[in-house]
């Protein structure tokens, strides 16, 4: 599965790990990605959406309708 969210976007970041001796190793710092689904009233289903944390907070303050209207004119899939 990508780490990636389907509402907001966000992709993982990188960026060092940093010992004690204060070596740089590259690592990478993964989104907050988890599924969930959701009924949407206008389709008559159920659909499942990969959400950060982020992302969930958005459909829980514009409403799922909203969401779901917005990723199907950008032609995701659901």
């Amino acid at each position: 599965m990508s780490r990636t969210c389907q509402v907001t976007g966000r992709t993982p970041s990188f960026g060092h790990a940093v010992s004690h001796s204060h070596r740089r190793t590259k690592r990478r710092f993964d989104v907050n990605v988890q599924r969930k689904r959701y009924w949407v009233p206008t389709l008559g289903r159920t659909v499942t959406l990969r959400l950060s944390a982020r992302g969930i907070k958005v459909v829980d303050a514009r409403g799922i309708d909203a969401v779901v209207g917005e990723l199907l004119a950008r032609g995701e899939r659901l």
